[in-house]
């Protein structure tokens, strides 16, 4: 039932209706109004992850699930189960020959095919990575080995993570927290802690995340120093206030993301410009794209459009993946506040700047069906996007 054909919202809907559920024992089961689901099963409202991790709770799914997985292209099947294959194989190297410059080099590639958004061709390159890396991590048995092979395990979640795919995304974080804990890897620790956390965020247990961030957070003040704590306690800040924002209790969760904002914006002043280290980005501009994020899914749209007024400065430098998200927060923002053009706006920017996110992007997907359905009639650049994402007018 979950395709990437559907948006989450259209996606919820067919999930109750396979069910036999009516609107309003579902909506009875998640503690949310008829009303609100009715909206959003129509197209008339975006379906928040908050909203969808309630929902997630009684269909007895993660909230992934409900915004629907994200399928590959039938000829990219054959690398996603290339992956699924090497993944499996974590403690069984090949036995070929693998020097650690290579790993080197194809990180380095790896890394710019992740920022610039490039899943297709990422899909294609990881499973020999994981492999190589896994070979030489065997192989060479260093602190420098195992923190790549962590590296390529952080970049299979992301992927994972990006689709849904809920099975691979948690297996990828064990592996890459078994990695790092082969040598002594205090930042390592930290990211790959970041990354455990980004799957209970995806499966909707917001507070079992907020658990693992503050553990690490407080790991990595006593055994890290300087810039390098400032950078593993930074973008762990930036994954709690993004769990803070989703809590259901939403008094709590202000305070939370409070404490994790604050917490950022001083590791943030340790640097002049953002940091990207371990395909990881944290810096002021980075913090500025979570405040605002935070903001909204604190029920602040307003509140986030200010944090935003100065966005072009905030974005100039970042890389598209945090770019696109950005915009398509931006929109969601502004289609809160009833700004269905400025909506259409930065939705156009997204689907520009990094339009493989965009497409596979839940909540790019969910506010262009929003926008179509509030616009009535449609125009060139809805009958654009709508062809660019595969979502019908």
């Amino acid at each position: 039932m979950s395709t990437t054909e559907l948006a989450p919202g259209a996606n919820l809907a067919a999930l109750r209706k396979a069910r036999g559920w009516s609107q309003a024992l579902l909506a009875r089961k998640a503690n949310i109004s008829v009303s609100l689901l009715s909206k959003v099963e129509i197209g008339d409202r975006t379906l928040t992850p908050a909203v969808a991790a309630a929902l997630a709770k009684p269909l007895g799914l993660a909230m992934a699930e409900v915004l629907g997985k994200a399928a590959v292209a039938q000829d990219a099947e054959a690398h996603l189960s290339a992956l699924r294959s090497a993944v499996r194989d974590y403690d069984l190297p090949g036995g070929q020959e693998v020097h650690g410059d290579q790993i080197g080099a194809a990180l380095e590639t790896v890394g710019r095919l992740r920022d610039d958004v490039q899943v297709t061709r990422l899909l294609a390159m990881l499973p020999k990575l994981l492999r190589d890396a896994t070979e030489h991590a065997h192989t060479a048995n260093t602190a420098e080995a195992w923190a790549a092979l962590s590296d390529v395990y952080s970049t299979v979640y992301w992927l994972a993570a990006r689709h849904r795919w809920m099975d691979m995304a948690e297996l990828a974080v064990t592996r890459q927290r078994w990695a790092v804990e082969q040598r002594t890897n205090p930042l390592g620790t930290a990211l790959a802690a970041r990354d455990r956390a980004g799957a209970y965020l995806n499966g909707g247990d917001f507070e079992g995340g907020l658990v693992i961030v503050d553990r690490a957070i407080a790991a990595a003040q006593s055994s890290l120093a300087g810039q390098e704590r400032a950078f593993a306690i930074g973008v762990l800040n930036l994954r709690g206030m993004t769990l803070a924002g989703r809590l259901n209790d939403k008094a709590e969760g202000k305070r939370e993301a409070e404490r994790h904002i604050a917490s950022a914006a001083a590791a943030a002043e340790w640097f002049d410009r953002d940091w990207n280290r371990h395909h990881m980005i944290f810096g002021p501009q980075n913090t500025a794209t979570h405040v605002l994020a935070t903001r909204l899914d604190l029920g602040k749209p307003r509140e986030a459009l200010r944090a935003a007024e100065d966005i072009d400065t905030i974005l100039e430098g970042l890389p598209p993946t945090r770019i696109a998200p950005t915009r398509i927060n931006m929109a969601r923002a502004q289609l809160d506040i009833g700004d269905r053009d400025g909506a259409l706006e930065n939705l156009t920017v997204a689907w520009d700047v990094a339009p493989q996110m965009a497409r596979i992007h839940p909540m790019g997907r969910e506010v262009f069906r929003v926008v179509s359905s509030l616009h009535r009639r449609s125009n060139p650049e809805l009958v654009r996007l709508s062809k660019l994402s595969g979502i019908a007018l």
